[in-house]
């Protein structure tokens, strides 16, 4: 029995110093743990520091993009509410005739249905200045309409200041402007609209082609909206320019995330 408590008393005290080893490299390890937590935490603020100077970076080129190049801005338009008009013509007019008038002036049918727009007729956006805009309703049925009545037409166009030659140039600066913020902001587009064969500055387009040459640049624009985290409640899917305005407007807090 002495023999045997002896044994064991060499066993358990070889345990010990084992333990004892396996203590001190545990010590070991979480010193080094903690020195690389210490480092990640660093690196981790480093990175941070390095995504906020590239997204000033990139605010300063598009806001300098926008301003200089592409500027885009509301113009306002002279024409007079209808409610507002028939009320001074009718001083009999009833309150409810005067409202169903305003209804009926921000109403626009498109496409085959009736479409609510708070800004028809009040505001128009332009792009690269005041003589190339866009309709706030997102109506582009001018140009379309101009194509097939061109189609039918014999002899050269000398209507200079046809409103579908405004449509196809703004949609034209807004397509150049879209795939240049894609690459300032590193986001890949889920439409591509190449500007070395621009849609709406080439040849005549269908209305069927027109129409899904527009839904791509107005996909693209709300993607890029949506990664710049721009409020939804400012958005509209048919507001081209508008929400392109919103998208670099120096308010917008998360612009070159």
């Amino acid at each position: 029995d002495t023999e045997g408590l002896l044994r064991i008393k060499e066993e358990n005290q070889k345990h010990y110093r084992r333990a004892q080893r396996h203590q001190e490299k545990k010590e070991k390890i979480q010193r080094h743990n903690r020195k690389l937590g210490d480092l990640v935490e660093k690196k981790t603020y480093d990175l941070k520091t390095q995504y906020e100077h590239l997204a000033n970076l990139r605010r300063t080129h598009i806001l300098e993009l926008t301003s200089v190049i592409f500027p885009i801005e509301e113009v306002k338009t002279s024409m007079r509410d209808p409610a507002d008009v028939s009320s001074e013509s009718d001083n009999a007019m009833t309150s409810s005739t005067v409202s169903k008038l305003a209804e009926a002036r921000r109403t626009t049918y498109l496409s085959g249905r009736w479409v609510c727009d708070d800004h028809n007729g009040d505001t128009s956006i332009s792009i690269t200045g005041p003589w190339i805009t866009l309709p706030n309703n997102g109506d582009y049925s001018a140009y379309y309409n101009w194509v097939e009545e061109k189609k039918t037409t014999q002899g050269p166009d000398m209507e200079h200041n046809n409103p579908a030659y405004t449509i196809s140039a703004a949609l034209c600066y807004a397509t150049q402007l879209v795939n240049t913020l894609s690459l300032i902001l590193d986001v890949n587009l889920p439409k591509k609209l190449c500007n070395r064969q621009v849609e709406f500055c080439g040849e005549n387009l269908s209305r069927h082609r027109f129409t899904r040459a527009v839904k791509k640049l107005n996909a693209n624009i709300l993607h890029l909206c949506f990664s710049q985290h721009v409020n939804l409640d400012l958005l509209h899917p048919l507001h081209t320019l508008r929400n392109l305005m919103y998208l670099v407007s120096p308010d917008t807090e998360n612009l070159g995330r």
